[in-house]
């Protein structure tokens, strides 16, 4: 990837995160660096989930109830933190991608579907 292309990636907002990390989870278990692979490969490279922001996002949605922490051991034998999606977080889950989807209909009304002349 080109410098370019890296200083294009699209950054992420807290709520955003928040709300792909507890997507993420909806496929089980997962540790930190697991999470930001995910989301990195299902946006194909778009979203780099910087780990200064990852970590105390984890940190924040375990203290909200939305996610469970244990130490377990990763594929690479290291110890690591796995984080699993509690039951409020996956109504919590539900409700913040019921707000994404409206947001996302009404940005697209405001852009419109033809060309923008600028």
């Amino acid at each position: 990837m080109t410098t370019q292309e890296e200083k294009e990636r699209l950054n992420l907002l807290q709520g955003t995160l928040d709300l792909l990390i507890l997507r993420t989870l909806v496929f089980g278990r997962q540790h930190g660096q697991g999470i930001a692979r995910w989301i990195q490969g299902v946006s194909n490279d778009e979203l780099l989930v910087d780990h200064g922001a990852l970590y105390p996002a984890l940190q924040r949605l375990e203290a909200r109830g939305w996610i469970s922490a244990e130490w377990g051991t990763s594929d690479n034998n290291r110890k690591a933190r796995f984080y699993s999606l509690t039951k409020l977080g996956r109504k919590q889950l539900s409700a913040e991608m019921n707000r994404w989807r409206r947001l996302a209909v009404a940005i697209g009304n405001v852009l419109g579907g033809g060309e923008v002349e600028v």
